[in-house]
């Protein structure tokens, strides 16, 4: 067969010298050109070790008859960008890298690409850019690092700050947490929106199977890239693009998956995006739909006990594919050339389980500590719930498996604050009661970006009083290692004169999650009718003015100008 690039080699001749200038041979040149891009950089530990895994991947795509050409997108770091303005950059930075790749990938044209990522922006941006490239793809994700002493991991450092704020540890237990936090490389260790994501990878049927969350310090990684480098050259040949692969049915396999993870809320960010790509437009209603019913499974931090790594060790996607396996397409192709169902089958025939009982034994658990049967859930509701009403007309997300039930039906004040530093600040100086809805307003895509209410929502999670008595709502979004009463993305955002923005204190704020509802039925403090509201609501919009935007850089401009609503991915049209 005539592979594409040597097709486009006959209408640029001064593509085969300019290769050879980087000791490439003739040889080379008539082989299958695979692309392998990477987020590798000295950017935080989810990608300092991929060029590793990089190398393992070439040398796999060179042994089996390819030429690999290595290139690289370096993603940022949330939490390195909290606590000051560059957490803006966060969400912008998805959809930069995926620019990116589409312009290495055509500006010189491959057949088929290894794509290595391990964290929260960096996997959904090599997902989105493999819909948009369509070319035969491979995903190989870097892993979770090791969790510390005592199975310490990072999201638990927000608590730990916000308690030495309120003078509840010292300093020298707060440095100890911080220093002990992350002893590896990779993603961090708990079912954030890294470990999410990695998770997504796989059940879109893009990863070799049960290779997503693997430890990044296993040598079995790096194995896996090398056979994804094999993988990719096999698809090559075959022609099977990434749209063979990747449907609609690929995409409700993996919202089943994420109901029965507890994944992280940022998933209804990054899957509509992805799926935009693919050509399927979805939107977070999807998510509530199949989530209503749904079996949650997994123990695994912060919605349970224990550390990501030992969702691999109990057999990790395909394990959860097994036990919701009436609920998935079983039909659909993935990356290995087979169906999702034969993989499951071959997974059984293989010994892949008896290697994770070896995991399990070494560190004295058994399996369903980790990932429930079936018919022994967590819970039975999925864990994402998408509200409506006067207050988030197109909707707002809110992963109540992390809430507590006593939020679950509620009647709060409002208490606005138009940015995240006079919200944090409110909390923990405790100006803010039980009873209160603290709401956090011009932090949507096009207010500032989209930027994460971590620290505001560890602040009220780890303070007794709070965190089962008040609610924190927000245009903007959560970090996937947020717990406690959380609502985000609500939209239309405050920005763009969503009803968000109009909220005065002492308003009364429902919050009804089992009925989906998020709605404002008292002005001042006084219950009112539906109509009355309205007529307020309605008043209040004829004096609201734009609140004025930060000098930002050209990136956050451009970003907020193309930015569609968090309900459809965020992402820029």
């Amino acid at each position: 067969m005539e592979y594409e690039s040597q097709k486009i080699r006959k209408s640029a001749p001064e593509m085969d010298p300019l290769r050879m200038g980087m000791g490439w041979t003739a040889e080379d040149l008539e082989k299958p050109q695979i692309l392998i891009e990477s987020t590798f950089g000295d950017s935080h530990p989810g990608s300092a070790h991929l060029f590793g895994l990089v190398e393992e991947a070439r040398k796999g795509v060179n042994e089996t008859g390819g030429k690999a050409a290595r290139y690289f997108a370096t993603d940022i770091c949330d939490g390195m960008a909290q606590g000051h303005d560059g957490m803006n950059y966060s969400l912008p930075s998805r959809d930069a890298i995926a620019n990116l790749i589409e312009v290495h990938a055509r500006a010189t044209v491959f057949d088929a690409g290894v794509f290595i990522a391990s964290c929260d922006k960096g996997v959904p941006a090599h997902l989105m850019a493999i819909g948009r490239l369509n070319i035969p793809s491979i995903v190989v994700t870097g892993g979770v690092m090791d969790a510390g002493p005592d199975l310490l991991t990072l999201e638990q450092i927000g608590a730990y700050s916000a308690k030495y704020k309120r003078g509840e540890i010292s300093e020298e237990e707060l440095t100890y947490y911080k220093q002990h936090a992350c002893p590896s490389c990779g993603a961090c260790s708990f079912m954030g929106t890294a470990s999410t994501m990695q998770v997504m990878a796989e059940a879109l049927g893009l990863m070799i199977p049960g290779s997503a969350l693997m430890p990044a310090t296993d040598a079995d990684l790096k194995e896996m890239a090398y056979k994804a480098g094999i993988r990719a050259v096999g698809l090559a040949e075959e022609g099977r693009k990434a749209s063979d692969i990747v449907t609609m049915k690929s995409f409700e396999n993996a919202i089943m998956v994420h109901a029965a993870i507890s994944g992280s809320s940022n998933s209804l960010l990054h899957i509509p995006a992805i799926a935009h790509e693919f050509g399927y437009e979805m939107d977070a209603d999807l998510f509530d739909r199949l989530h209503r019913g749904a079996h949650y499974l997994l123990d695994i931090r912060p919605s349970g006990q224990w550390p990501a790594q030992y969702f691999y060790y109990a057999g990790g996607v395909p394990r959860i594919m097994e036990e919701i396996k009436d609920r998935l397409h079983l039909d659909v192709m993935t990356v290995t050339g087979k169906t999702l169902g034969e993989n499951l089958e071959e997974l059984k025939q293989n010994g892949f389980y008896d290697k994770c009982e070896e995991h399990l034994s070494k560190v004295g658990r058994k399996r369903t500590d980790i990932i429930r049967d079936f018919i022994t859930p967590i819970g039975t509701d999925g864990t994402i719930a998408v509200l409506t009403g006067n207050l988030a007309p197109d909707g707002a997300v809110v992963k109540h498996s992390a809430v507590p039930e006593e939020m679950f039906d509620a009647v709060l004040r409002a208490r606005p604050f138009d940015s995240e530093e006079e919200a944090i600040e409110a909390v923990l100086a405790r100006r803010i009661v039980p009873g209160d809805a603290v709401i956090i307003r011009y932090e949507g895509p096009k207010g500032s970006g989209m930027p994460e209410m971590f620290y505001t929502t560890e602040a009220i999670a780890s303070d007794e009083k709070l965190g089962k008595t008040i609610a924190l709502i927000t245009d903007g979004r959560f970090s996937g290692a947020s717990k406690g009463p959380a609502i985000g993305h609500v939209s239309p955002e405050a920005a763009q004169g969503g009803p968000i923005a109009l909220v005065e204190e002492n308003d009364i704020i429902l919050v009804d999650i089992p009925a989906r509802r998020l709605e404002i039925i008292g002005i001042d403090g006084v219950e009112m009718k539906e109509e009355e509201i309205k007529r307020v609501l309605e008043n209040r919009r004829r004096t609201w003015k734009q609140k004025a935007k930060k000098s930002d850089s050209k990136v956050l401009e451009l970003f907020k100008e193309k930015a569609v609503s968090p309900m459809k991915g965020g992402y820029m049209e």
